[in-house]
């Protein structure tokens, strides 16, 4: 085993070159490649007793897993609200490997001053103040945790406990409200102790998902001034759908609420012109969540999380009886992200920010919400979909045109989708209604793209599900 590494190590500019030379050939023909690959797949590779070494480990991997990887990089897989890795981005994510640096070790100071200068840099391209502080976490799920662990210790402290010392026996339940929480919400109030049963959805306006600011009102009136935790979201995940956080703000006036902000991928509204009043009023925020690898394009795992109270931060997540971690900071990762070890993320970011600049996502964002209104046209246009609600930037929820459509027509319909292999998009559910969203967050996708997405989205459609 020792002399296969001392033989990679000595052959690494020939191995690194044939790995380029793989990652090349894939990207460059990710606008032939299956989006949504259903290959069989071999029985796994075991663990050889003396290994393979690196070169043939690689031609293992080039046989077995390549032509079965999807094309979720490319610019028509609409699932989720998945980003792809920028040029930038992508040399970013190599170096970072080559590096090896642990982020959250302050000794590397190239490392700290990378992570401190793209959280700047984030700043500026949403407007944020300098108040909040900024670490870059694995996803929007530990972003959208982190900001309320937060808000968990800032709860304790107004009933007169240090909920990260002292735990949280003996304390009433910690109320969440919020009009259309993210799954993740209730993931992380069950990671945080504090239930899934205490988040209480707020009524949303008449055929939104934006919170009703009066029954919002009303619901923090009812818990007769016990503080509370509010999410706020900007950017639904069904429709892009925005809370008025500005009104919510001015509740503050009169209730004792610490605010979360759940802006995943509708924080990046703030990069256009277009769009950047509907986060209007979170800069007045006490945290934010905003995802990385959704419209900034950098790879998996990637997201930030910004808090006005680092103290409190600290406080949550500051290591005690490991001497060589250093004495809790406010200024250490070490002691205000969940993780102590944890690689360069922020790196590729950087590359891109620096790349790119505010025009060049600004151009990412309005491409994606203008190839989001072409579908949109197309499917109000047409006799075989309908829209589920208006296309507000980047997703667009539409359904079969008929009085209701089945969970097994939308799944035999994704079925037929996928193999065709020109697009992926997932189902969702809509005021009852069973339906697709189609999401639109990849610097590569264009109009040309749009063309192709529903030509594949007509052929899909069955003569079992097709209006008569």
């Amino acid at each position: 085993m020792q002399n296969l590494i001392l033989n990679d190590k000595d052959d690494i500019a020939d191995l690194l070159q044939r790995t380029r030379d793989e990652a090349v050939q894939f990207l460059e023909g990710l606008s032939t490649h299956p989006v949504n690959h259903r290959r069989q797949l071999p029985a796994p590779v075991g663990l050889s007793p003396s290994g393979l070494g690196a070169r043939q480990a690689l031609e293992v991997f080039k046989e077995t897993y390549i032509p079965a990887m999807t094309g979720s990089a490319g610019p028509r897989y609409l699932g989720f609200v998945t980003g792809g890795s920028t040029p930038a981005a992508l040399m970013g994510d190599w170096l970072t490997g080559v590096f090896d640096q642990n982020a959250a070790d302050t000794s590397s100071a190239a490392a700290a001053q990378i992570e401190t200068s793209a959280i700047s840099m984030l700043r500026e391209l949403f407007g944020l103040p300098e108040a909040f502080d900024g670490r870059f976490v694995t996803g929007a799920t530990m972003s959208n945790f982190v900001g309320l662990a937060i808000g968990r210790q800032w709860w304790g402290h107004r009933l007169g406990v240090n909920v990260a010392q002292q735990g949280l026996a003996g304390l009433p339940p910690l109320t969440v409200l919020s009009g259309s929480p993210h799954a993740c919400i209730y993931k992380s109030l069950s990671m945080l102790g504090l239930g899934r049963q205490n988040l209480q959805q707020v009524t949303t306006l008449p055929n939104r998902e934006a919170v009703d600011v009066d029954a919002l009102r009303q619901a923090i009136q009812r818990l007769n001034d016990q503080p509370c935790i509010v999410v706020a979201n900007a950017g639904v995940v069904n429709t892009v759908d925005f809370d008025e956080i500005t009104a919510i703000v001015a509740l503050k006036r009169d209730f004792n609420f610490y605010l979360h902000v759940d802006a995943a991928f509708g924080g990046f509204a703030a990069c256009s012109p277009r769009y950047q009043q509907l986060v209007s009023g979170w800069e007045q925020a006490d945290s934010i969540a905003v995802d990385a690898h959704k419209w900034l394009n950098v790879p998996y795992d990637s997201a930030v999380q910004f808090s006005r109270h680092t103290e409190l931060q600290a406080e949550v997540f500051q290591n005690v009886g490991a001497a060589y971690l250093g004495e809790p900071n406010t200024t250490d990762s070490f002691h205000l992200t969940p993780e102590n070890s944890r690689r360069l993320r922020a790196l590729p970011a950087w590359f891109s920010l620096v790349a790119y600049g505010k025009d060049g996502f600004r151009e990412i964002v309005e491409t994606c919400c203008d190839c989001a209104a072409q579908l949109g046209k197309r499917i109000e246009a047409s006799t075989e979909f309908r829209l589920l609600a208006p296309v507000r930037m980047n997703v667009v929820p539409f359904t079969f045109n008929q009085p209701s459509a089945s969970s097994a027509q939308v799944a035999a319909f994704l079925n037929r989708l996928g193999e065709n292999g020109k697009t992926f998009i997932t189902a969702t559910t809509y005021n009852k209604t069973p339906g697709f969203r189609a999401a639109f967050s990849n610097w590569r996708t264009t109009r040309e793209d749009v063309d192709i997405i529903w030509q594949a989205a007509l052929d899909a459609v069955s003569e079992q599900i097709r209006p008569r």
